[in-house]
């Protein structure tokens, strides 16, 4: 039997984007310690104070099992990475997901840093897979279809010769981290169920340079590329509305500080506003 997809009331939006943006306050936080050198347990532990200290809890952690507070994926990792002591190499790419559950709603989103100097390549693997992002946010309005956020988002990737991750895919959320729908990032114009305004989704392109085939670490959670080549993720949770998606989430704290520290970022403009 298929899940309920739930609509949620202006208020309770409002709410998910309370917790969405301390999401991006913590991925911020997270960008002002990482660096060539650091551990992505180290920034696991910088996050979770970070999240308690402002009201949230950190929704990965103990889900159904996992440890920690972000998921940390580098280079070849797709998503769901352990955090762990491993120095994070100079030259690498590492995407940080994270989710904060606060005042009773979740918000969740991802972003992929680059860690020193990367080839030009990775960098238009990153700056595709964020266009990925926005142009599938575009079509998130009331009406429209969920298979034509997938569609947006596959034509755009693979119109650059990369390989979209079928095996995982975004989600409903709210009172819960994952909710219905399913929200892949392949799909039809047209097809699957109908967006109607009030829906909270999180939508998460993941996109890989070579092979779209991934597999399974034996540790049960990562994900990693078949052929061994970089993945970047990026995430937002957005609101369906009748024009256009209101998104939820932000990632301008996280490049204000990286552009303070000078690192690089795709610069992407936010199709958003939260102030």
């Amino acid at each position: 039997m298929a899940r309920t997809v739930n609509h949620l009331s202006d208020a309770e939006i409002a709410l998910v984007k309370e917790s969405s943006l301390l999401v991006g306050r913590t991925l911020a936080e997270v960008a002002r310690h990482i660096r060539p050198g650091v551990s992505t347990l180290e920034l696991d532990t910088i996050a979770e104070s970070f999240i308690r200290d402002h009201g949230g809890v950190p929704a990965f952690k103990g889900y159904n099992g996992f440890a920690g507070s972000l998921c940390t994926s580098v280079n070849d990792q797709v998503v769901h990475g352990i955090p762990n002591e491993v120095p994070l190499p100079e030259g690498s790419i590492v995407s940080v997901d994270c989710g904060v559950k606060m005042n009773g709603f979740h918000g969740d989103s991802a972003y992929t840093f680059v860690i020193g100097e990367v080839p030009e390549e990775v960098r238009m693997l990153l700056r595709t897979t964020q266009e990925c992002l926005i142009l599938g946010i575009a079509q998130a309005v009331d009406g429209n279809r969920i298979g034509d956020i997938g569609h947006a988002v596959q034509q755009h990737a693979e119109a650059h010769g990369y390989g979209v991750v079928r095996e995982l895919v975004g989600h409903g959320i709210g009172r819960e981290l994952h909710e219905a729908p399913e929200v892949p990032n392949y799909g039809r114009r047209g097809h699957g169920i109908r967006l109607r305004e009030g829906m909270a989704l999180a939508i998460e392109p993941m996109v890989n340079l070579g092979t779209r085939e991934v597999r399974q670490l034996d540790d049960g959670w990562t994900i990693i590329t078949h052929d061994g080549r970089p993945s970047a993720h990026f995430e937002h949770t957005v609101a369906v509305r009748k024009e256009r998606a209101e998104v939820l989430s932000t990632f301008s704290y996280i490049e204000d500080v990286l552009k303070e520290r000078n690192m690089w970022y795709a610069g992407m403009k936010e199709e958003v506003n939260n102030d």
